[in-house]
């Protein structure tokens, strides 16, 4: 019998609940390297964005030795209509989770890391230092492994994202989320063209690797995700991640349309075609699906 992960529950679309679609259907995670990094994360209660956002590709990605940790703690300043990261006032900054970080990645013996946060506004650096920390010290315990930084706006002040650039990692993630014209809307304290300038900055001060991503079923029209991959383009981006959007709980924007395996197709095609070095296009991609590859 197979085994589906809670990713094919019934779900509002349009304020109407509906079966899941079946190509949003995933079988459970199984496997030796699975079985044996699920043992480690509970042995030593490590914490990963795979295990507390119940990832559906977390089997696929843990298999290639890949993980995402998330820093700087679990509140967010923003509130994102789409992201079920609690919002509120953020805890006292742990100066210790850099080697924590390093330590968790050492144990699990993971090759590549995907390294993520909440976004920090309360803190005057944006909580780049410890960003930047944390870098360090996955290098100095983990030399082989290599890393993908997905890091947020930091609202654009250079200096901050500066403390990024200069630690180096092989790719640097900064995610757009959606089209321009819902912006507003689904980041609320974004804005589009402070992620645009935020990529294109990375890529003129010398990261060899930058990606973002978007998700679809929120109501943009086919042309927005489309001239959202020229603007991509336009700032040198080389890789993009397209996925489809899951409501987080009833209190979160609801699912205007799944979109269906042959549109995601169409715009994997679109764009390569417009020069994409990667383009990750499917209804479970998320902006961590197969990063080890984006490094080629």
């Amino acid at each position: 019998m197979e085994t589906i992960l809670d990713t094919v529950k019934p779900t509002a679309v349009n304020g109407k609940y509906t079966q899941k679609p079946k190509w949003l259907r995933v079988k459970l995670p199984t496997g030796k390297k699975y079985t044996e990094l699920r043992g480690l994360v509970d042995k030593y209660n490590l914490h990963t964005i795979c295990t507390s956002g119940s990832c559906p590709n977390m089997g696929e990605c843990w298999g290639e030795g890949t993980a995402t940790f998330m820093i700087l703690g679990n509140v967010c300043t923003r509130s994102c209509g789409f992201c079920g990261v609690q919002t509120g006032r953020p805890e006292t900054v742990d100066w210790d989770e850099p080697e924590k970080v390093a330590r968790s990645i050492k144990i699990m013996n993971i090759k590549h890391s995907v390294i993520t946060s909440v976004d920090r506004d309360d803190l005057k650096d944006g909580g780049s230092i410890i960003w930047a920390e944390t870098v360090k010290a996955i290098r100095r315990m983990n030399p082989n492994t290599t890393l993908e930084t997905l890091i947020p706006d930091f609202q654009d002040i250079k200096r901050n994202i500066d403390r990024i650039i200069e630690v180096a990692p092989e790719v640097v993630s900064h995610n757009m989320e959606t089209v321009k014209r819902l912006t507003r809307e689904v980041r609320i304290q974004a804005k589009y063209e402070r992620s645009l300038e935020v990529l294109r900055y990375l890529k003129a001060e010398g990261i060899n690797r930058t990606k973002s991503g978007i998700m679809l079923g929120l109501g943009e029209k086919e042309e927005e995700v489309i001239q959202t991959m020229h603007d991509l383009r336009d700032v040198n981006l080389d890789v993009l991640t397209i996925g489809q959007y899951l409501q987080p709980s009833k209190r979160h924007l609801p699912v205007k349309e799944f979109i269906t395996p042959d549109q995601f197709k169409k715009y994997e095609e679109i764009g390569l075609n417009l020069g994409f070095r990667h383009v990750e296009s499917g209804a479970l991609v998320r902006s961590s699906y197969k990063a080890q590859k984006h490094l080629l």
